[in-house]
């Protein structure tokens, strides 16, 4: 049985160290200029160059985003810029534009084609098309249900793999092809630029009474009435897998390393639970409390169930759920004397307790104490933004293990 491919998201290059060091099969990045998620740090030229060459060191593979709506003016440098993914042996390209698939068969023989969700494949026709254009993967519109995803797996030649999302952000327009934030805020969604309008709050206006505001929901602050919450399927991972789903898409390139990190360990756990019990329906609730530990909005399964599901809306609020903070990143571990070489991300302070999550060692909590500065002397918090310090461990941690607190009320 071919294992099912999890994909993360890589948003930069330590995002992308995150994500293969806790259990990512491949991860998708994009460069500068042509990827849907432009506030994204992204990847320049040698940087993709560094990841791709990292992935394949690990045996893992990366896909390269060149998924914006082009327009006349970008193609030449579009051009160059699949000559350089290919140059450098990329796994895959990830495409939305019809005539950008062409080009990238001509200046990319050696790339394979991915067609991204922003092509809303939402039929087998529409599959089949696709599929006679000689693409390696479909990446499935985030508005099917999983009777219609058998279909269009069942419509497809066995070489043509299908991706579907089952974690993250989800948008109110078909797979994000979006003209919203172009019209509200000058931000074209389609060349990877979005505002996110859906996510703002919205009162009601009557024609003949300018500036009098009614709120759509009873809230003194708006309504959120285009807020989806975020998808989760890590409970229905074998009805996922029985579908014929090649790759499970993690969406995420702009959220933290934290995220990125803590998503893809559940996945992983949950994808291998699954083969290593022959097909079983094994499930373990750990893995959703630490999704849960992640900055999210409320999950839904979205339409997967249900072409209209009435609970995947959030009427009352645009705020995320943050109950965890990570507050460092272990660089280094001297297992003799238990000490590791810790990178904050958020204060720490003497006395708070955290709780260390590890790729492959096992997770544990302990009491912070003895902390030290890189000058030998004892530090009772953390205040500097990625300072360097050191505590020894009660248990062995492995490098890029994390440090997480949880909230206080107040916070």
């Amino acid at each position: 049985m071919k294992k099912t491919e999890l994909l993360s998201p890589a948003g930069n290059y330590e995002k992308l160290e995150m994500a293969l060091a806790y259990g990512a099969d491949a991860v998708y990045l994009g460069g500068k200029n042509f990827s849907m998620r432009s506030a994204a740090d992204n990847f320049s030229p040698e940087e993709m160059r560094k990841a791709v060459d990292l992935a394949h060191t690990l045996g893992k593979q990366a896909f390269i985003t060149v998924n914006i709506i082009a327009r006349n003016k970008d193609i030449e440098e579009i051009i160059e810029e699949m000559r350089f993914i290919n140059k450098i042996n990329a796994d895959a390209m990830i495409i939305s534009d019809i005539g950008l698939i062409n080009l990238a068969k001509k200046h990319a023989p050696g790339t394979r084609i991915h067609v991204s969700t922003q092509a809303n494949i939402l039929n087998k026709e529409t599959a089949r098309f696709f599929a006679d254009l000689g693409v390696d993967r479909l990446i499935l519109a985030r508005e099917l249900r999983l009777k219609e995803i058998k279909e269009i797996r069942s419509a497809l030649p066995g070489n043509v793999e299908i991706e579907v999302f089952v974690h993250g952000s989800m948008c109110i327009s078909y797979s994000g092809r979006c003209l919203l934030s172009n019209y509200m805020a000058n931000r074209d969604g389609n060349r990877g630029e979005c505002a996110q309008p859906c996510r703002w709050n919205y009162s009601l206006v009557e024609e003949k009474r300018p500036g009098e505001y009614y709120p759509i929901h009873e809230d003194e602050r708006g309504s959120y009435v285009f807020n989806s919450k975020d998808l989760c399927m890590i409970e229905h991972i074998p009805e996922l897998i029985g579908a014929g789903i090649d790759s499970f898409k993690i969406e995420g390139r702009m959220k933290s390393v934290f995220y990125a990190a803590m998503t893809t360990r559940s996945y992983r756990k949950a994808i291998d639970a699954y083969y290593s019990d022959n097909g079983g329906q094994v499930y373990n609730t750990q893995w959703l409390a630490d999704l849960s530990k992640t900055s999210h909005r409320n999950y839904t399964t979205a339409f997967f169930f249900d072409d209209r599901p009435e609970n995947a809306q959030i009427y009352n609020t645009n705020t995320y759920i943050r109950t965890h903070s990570f507050v460092g990143k272990v660089l280094q571990y001297d297992a003799e004397t238990g000490l590791a070489r810790i990178m904050q991300r958020n204060p720490l302070f003497d006395g708070e307790e955290v709780e260390v999550i590890q790729p492959k060692l096992e997770d544990f909590t302990q009491k912070v104490k003895n902390m030290t500065g890189t000058g030998g002397g004892q530090v009772l918090s953390t205040p500097h933004a990625q300072m360097i310090y050191y505590m020894k461990m009660k248990m062995p941690v492995e490098i890029n293990a994390i440090l997480m607190k949880k909230k206080s009320e107040e916070s």
